[in-house]
């Protein structure tokens, strides 16, 4: 009785020490690509990315986040997409900021758009204050779907789901790229970026903008620049500009930076 009794005691004591300790939940990753840096402070964190897009010289620059996804995940899996964002440079319009949803049709890879600021113009941000897009993927949710078959500008994620639900989703990006509708710089802070029940707040992980990790995307993306992206006639290419060619490589073959 006596044994039992200290059995007892010690899964008691075993409980007790599992409900004191913290549940550790992996922090989504990142990884950064063309004008984009980690700058301080975030928004209610140390740090955030900075994105930003300036044409100069030969074309667009970019900037932007790849955020990653739990492997076999589909489009209808995706319940929650949503950042803090501030513009210290320009505003939104022209295409961009935006998330950009990796998806595998039975033609390739294709991108679900989806656009921050105000519907349907997605266009005059105001500066220097921080906004919450809120949840971009609820039922009336408006995305742009028109890169894959049947899709149309302004589709609601319920529509999406119906046509898409079931294909792989692979990687979303969060791109700003649209400094040519303002001809001047655009620039975006963008913050706790959450996808699901993750939430990236920029802390660590994931490498830098161009100067950053990428090896040999890096050397690829250096194959775009003076005219080269139109050296690449067949796949990857053919690309529509240096920008696109840029993007490509920069996603790790995820992303044509298309519209």
């Amino acid at each position: 009785m006596k044994v039992l009794r200290l059995l007892l005691a010690s899964l008691v004591l075993v409980a007790f020490s599992f409900a004191l300790s913290p549940v550790v939940v992996a922090a989504a990753s990142f990884d950064l690509f063309g004008d984009a840096t980690l700058i301080s402070p975030g928004h209610n964190s140390n740090t955030a990315a900075q994105l930003r897009s300036n044409v100069s010289g030969s074309g667009l620059t970019f900037g932007g986040a790849n955020l990653s996804v739990p492997a076999g995940m589909t489009v209808n899996q995706l319940t929650n997409l949503a950042t803090d964002y501030m513009f210290t440079a320009a505003s939104c319009g022209g295409g961009s900021p935006r998330f950009q949803l990796n998806v595998t049709t039975a033609t390739g890879s294709k991108n679900i758009q989806i656009y921050l600021g105000p519907y349907p113009s997605y266009a005059n941000c105001a500066q220097n204050i921080w906004t919450s897009s809120g949840n971009l993927v609820t039922a009336a949710s408006f995305v742009d779907t028109s890169q894959l078959p049947g899709g149309t500008f302004y589709d609601t994620w319920t529509s999406a789901l119906a046509k898409y639900g079931t294909f792989p989703l692979t990687g979303i990006q969060l791109v700003t790229d649209s400094s040519w509708s303002f001809g001047a710089t655009q620039t975006v802070i963008v913050d706790n970026v959450m996808i699901n029940a993750d939430t990236v707040t920029f802390e660590s992980g994931g490498g830098g903008g161009d100067g950053g990790g990428g090896g040999g995307h890096d050397r690829d993306k250096e194959k775009c620049k003076k005219g080269g992206w139109q050296d690449f006639a067949s796949s990857p290419g053919p690309f529509r500009n240096q920008g696109q060619c840029v993007s490509f490589f920069a996603s790790g073959g995820r992303s044509r930076g298309n519209r």
